[in-house]
């Protein structure tokens, strides 16, 4: 078996990995270039290139996979029996998938039709799914629209979308095996585009916290937008990352975002309906620290109001 694989964060390194220990013949690694990274702005190769890299593997970093001949012509010289791909980071052109003489198949971090897009497991969990889980299907063109080939379930309990995304990589990597073994036994099931949803790109204004929402609604954003944008809010003025919280029932009389409670650990901080306790937090110009290490530092005032117009 001859394959293409495509993919560029960490989360494609799991399958990367799968493929190499079954031994299966991995004749190129597509990734995205070597992007400027941290204060410096060095230039830093993906995660996927540079596991590739120390496997010996050919790496091959297209500035644009469409309308690029040279791409279309390194692939078609592998002559792969399938294209791999995972979080490549670009929708590709018909003709690369076409290429490949069994077909391209994508591994999805979610239960297709749902949650079709670039952020799938942060919006399950944000949206308070009981499961999610893995899909791989046939690629088509559209935004996540192909047959489904294999899926595979898991609870999200209270994981973070970090968690949850690490969880799903590995499970992933190893429902990609199965299907490619069992590629010529599976039947492609067509996606019923009427139970499609959508998990958009995540922007910084997602992070911003509501507190006249419920504290569990609030409570499902702060684990599901990690790493990035974080859930936050503003103390005095400055930015305020929330990054794990418990919802406690509560009828404190007090406006929503209203801090109560503080005590040497922890604070509360009033929502729409019930609180959040702050368990660990990460304030401007510090770093992401326990809430008990914050409060040794840092004096907060029962009554003081979270929030931009605070």
């Amino acid at each position: 078996m001859n394959v293409v694989f495509m993919g560029t964060p960490e989360i494609a390194v799991p399958t990367l990995k799968e493929l190499i220990d079954n031994d299966i013949n991995v004749s190129l690694v597509v990734c995205q270039p070597d992007k400027p990274k941290g204060r410096g702005k060095k230039l830093t190769p993906p995660p996927v290139k540079e596991f590739a890299l120390q496997h010996n593997l050919e790496v091959y970093q297209p500035d644009k996979i469409k309308n690029n001949q040279e791409a279309y012509d390194k692939i078609k010289f592998c002559n792969p029996d399938f294209l791999v791909v995972v979080a490549y980071g670009k929708i590709l052109p018909k003709e690369i998938l076409d290429v490949p003489k069994k077909g391209p198949i994508n591994v999805h971090f979610s239960l297709l039709p749902k949650y079709r897009g670039a952020a799938p497991v942060n919006w399950a969990i944000i949206n308070g799914e009981e499961k999610t889980g893995v899909t791989t299907m046939l690629m088509d063109t559209g935004l996540d629209t192909g047959d489904i080939l294999l899926k595979e379930e898991t609870f999200v309990d209270k994981k973070t979308a970090p968690e949850l995304l690490d969880e799903l990589s590995i499970t992933g990597a190893k429902l990609l095996i199965k299907t490619l073994t069992n590629f010529d036994d599976i039947t492609p099931i067509k996606q019923d585009d009427e139970q499609a949803t959508y998990a958009p790109i995540l922007k910084k204004e997602d992070g911003i916290i509501n507190f006249d929402e419920d504290a569990t609604i609030i409570e499902r954003k702060i684990r599901g937008l990690q790493p990035w944008p974080s859930a936050y809010t503003y103390l005095n003025g400055k930015i305020l990352k929330i990054f794990e919280a418990d919802v406690v029932k509560d009828n404190t009389e007090v406006e929503p975002g209203t801090i109560f409670d503080i005590t040497k650990k922890n604070f509360k901080v009033k929502c729409k309906s019930d609180a959040l306790v702050i368990k660990e937090l990460q304030f401007e110009g510090k770093k992401r620290m326990n809430t008990a290490a914050f409060l040794s530092g840092y004096k907060l005032e029962n009554g003081l109001k979270l929030g931009k117009n605070s």
